[in-house]
């Protein structure tokens, strides 16, 4: 049964609230009376967690894992190929900050800058709509992100942006990922901890039907250290009650429908496919695609991008990004962690982007013992 769980009241950063929540983690898990996993799939979650070393709060026998929630990460090597690719041929390629350092299978986005291709950091994708106005050369918007920033990016293609702008989408889809994680034969996940932001776009009803089929219980939380351990707290009481339960612990920004427009608007531009999530799998109905309406400003239709892009992964043996996505481990678990892969010198995308496990765990010391 999906309930809202009020969040009004909360102040964010107040010490006795944190105090009680902590309390009644610790009488939770002395009533579950076994250890408890907890999953959250959101780079955001990851970095309150780590920055506010809520690790240190939690009670012996409840561990919080990150899972498949950081899009840079996820982006597949053959589709930051695609954007080189791209740049290299003359057009002009416009994407997030966080995207240009990601490996692809020879090159990043950076390495062809500093080789002279055109590429242009933006923050939506309405500003690289603007470049293609200003600009008589093809501008590429290499689209990424999950709901949160798909629905932005349909509003620019109904809005009759120039003719000479495309959107190469490395768009994904929450949801079909975390049915890859619960039917992985190891995991031990006993509740997910949903992305506030994202459900603020699709509601959270949409994951009546995940918690119903696999029997987890599932809570959308935001992202003060005050929401997150709120949020725990209610997943800890659906496990203890043996009841795969949804919650909205997020009320001031999400509602069971979410924002039906901007829904709509998504559904209208991008269809689902399927699709590999770096390291992690080949995911059925997580990728986001310009639907037929809007493939005359799909980049992939209307350029001629070579077919065989992309190849081996080039990432060393000793690189675990895949494994830390899925939630199986954790970034200091890898040899190469803090030593051969730094954000100076990433060899994996974990370590790239500011929602990646691998760089917040290095900026904030992991699991600190506070």
């Amino acid at each position: 049964m999906a309930v809202d769980t009020g969040d009004q009241d909360l102040q964010f950063r107040d010490p006795e609230k944190a105090e009680q929540l902590t309390d009644k983690l610790e009488s939770l898990m002395d009533d579950i009376g076994e250890p408890v996993t907890i999953m959250h799939v959101c780079g955001s979650h990851e970095q309150a967690i780590a920055k506010y070393g809520l690790r240190s709060l939690l009670p012996d026998g409840l561990t919080i894992r990150m899972g498949p929630g950081c899009p840079v990460c996820v982006t597949d090597m053959p589709e930051v190929d695609e954007a080189v690719t791209l740049a290299e041929d003359g057009k002009i390629v416009a994407t997030y900050g966080d995207m240009l350092r990601v490996p692809g299978t020879e090159q990043s986005l950076d390495d062809a800058k500093a080789d002279g291709a055109d590429v242009r950091v933006v923050y939506s994708a309405s500003e690289a709509a603007e470049i293609a106005e200003e600009e008589d050369r093809e501008v590429v918007f290499f689209a990424t992100g999950f709901e949160t920033t798909a629905a932005p990016t349909a509003a620019v293609l109904v809005d009759d942006p120039p003719e000479n702008f495309s959107v190469l989408s490395a768009h994904k889809y929450v949801p079909p990922a975390m049915e890859i994680v619960a039917e992985l034969p190891d995991t031990d996940v006993d509740g997910f901890l949903a992305a506030g932001h994202a459900a603020t776009i699709t509601g959270y009803g949409l994951f009546e039907e995940f918690v119903e089929e696999y029997e987890t219980p599932a809570v959308v939380g935001g992202f003060e250290p005050i929401d997150i351990l709120f949020g725990l707290a209610r997943l800890l009481e659906f496990i203890r009650d043996d009841e795969p339960g949804l919650a909205n612990a997020y009320q001031r920004c999400v509602t069971e429908e979410g924002n039906v427009p901007a829904k709509e608007l998504m559904w209208d531009v991008f269809e689902t496919t399927t699709g590999e999530w770096r390291g992690i799998a080949e995911v059925p109905d997580a990728d986001l695609i310009l639907s037929e309406e809007y493939s005359e400003y799909d980049a992939r239709e209307r350029f001629e991008i070579e077919p065989d892009v992309g190849g081996a992964d080039p990432l060393t043996e000793d690189c675990i990004c895949g494994d830390i996505m899925a939630g199986t481990a954790d970034p200091d678990e890898c040899p190469l962690f803090g030593e051969e892969c730094t954000p100076q010198n990433p060899v994996g995308a974990c370590m790239v982007s500011s929602e990646g496990p691998c760089k917040i765990w290095l900026e904030y010391g992991g699991q600190p013992d506070i």
